[in-house]
């Protein structure tokens, strides 16, 4: 069976199943799993570093599904390099790395471990061309996900959900989703063209990005709060909200794509700041 559509042999197939591997999208996942473990105490590395790999094959899926839907079924895409034998091992082979992961938090954690950190596989799969199809999938998917990395790797260190981590997940979710909403903005032509309700083209880009400006506000003064009230999250952390503000004031009014590009990486500021107040407590 051959797996890359351009080139032959071991070599074209790797390279073609290495192409699923979108950095920009694959390492917060990671990030915020391994974050999630830095917030409970990491004491527990082989379950951190386990659940830190079943993120990546649940988002591995999601690109691998999403660049087969796109381009064999929607005919979106003008290439693709893996054939449909290709996708479809690929799709097994991450499933099944997936599955061997659950398996393993089972046994290394628990039962509720696994239960925790099977619905990113589940939004990964579905995201084409189920989710995708309205405003709230469309938007929600991938920040969902993420927020259940941060669950997931907190839950696989302290075997329950404290204040704090809940806080930031909703804190990662809502800011995702700003970030995700702008970033739909770039594909609103087209979208609108074949009937895809995004929130861009459902409240127009306007409307969208003001509401994206509401759930950025909302998440900061988040962050801010979770820092001042909660002993688990050190009152440093209140800086990711002051570096992500100083992007989002140079980001909210440019175009969409370098908007995009801005809000994104200073996601990975916020995150950055995050990890620095949890793990060396300047402060404390």
């Amino acid at each position: 069976m051959a797996v890359a559509r351009h080139e032959s042999g071991v070599v074209g197939a790797g390279k073609a199943l290495a192409s699923q591997v979108h950095p920009v999208f694959m390492l917060p996942p990671l990030a915020t799993s391994l974050f999630g473990a830095v917030l409970a105490g990491a004491a527990d590395l082989p379950a951190a570093g386990v659940h830190a790999l079943a993120m990546f094959f649940a988002v591995y899926t999601a690109h691998v599904k999403d660049g087969y839907v796109d381009f064999y079924v929607r005919g979106e895409d003008d290439d693709h390099p893996l054939t449909v034998g290709g996708c479809r091992g690929a799709l097994v082979a991450s499933a099944a790395g997936f599955l061997a992961c659950t398996a393993g938090l089972w046994l290394l954690v628990s039962p509720l471990a696994a239960l925790v950190t099977a619905p990113t596989w589940v939004i990964g799969y579905t995201h084409a061309p189920q989710l995708d199809l309205n405003p709230v999938g469309a938007t929600m998917g991938y920040p969902g996900g993420i927020a259940l990395a941060l669950l997931g790797g907190y839950y696989a260190q302290a075997t329950s959900f404290g204040p704090q981590v809940l806080g930031l997940a909703g804190v990662f979710l809502l800011m995702l989703t700003g970030i995700k909403i702008i970033d739909d903005e770039t594909d609103y032509d087209y979208d609108s063209s074949i009937d895809k309700r995004t929130v861009a083209v459902v409240l127009g880009p306007r409307r969208a990005r003001q509401l994206a400006l509401g759930l950025f506000v909302v998440a900061m003064v988040g962050v801010v709060g979770l820092a001042i009230s909660l002993p688990g999250i050190p009152p440093t952390a209140a800086g990711g909200a002051v570096v992500f503000g100083a992007v989002l004031a140079v980001a909210y009014r440019a175009e969409p794509t370098l908007a995009t590009m801005l809000l994104i990486r200073g996601s990975y500021l916020f995150l950055a700041v995050l990890v620095a107040a949890v793990w060396f407590r300047p402060l404390a």
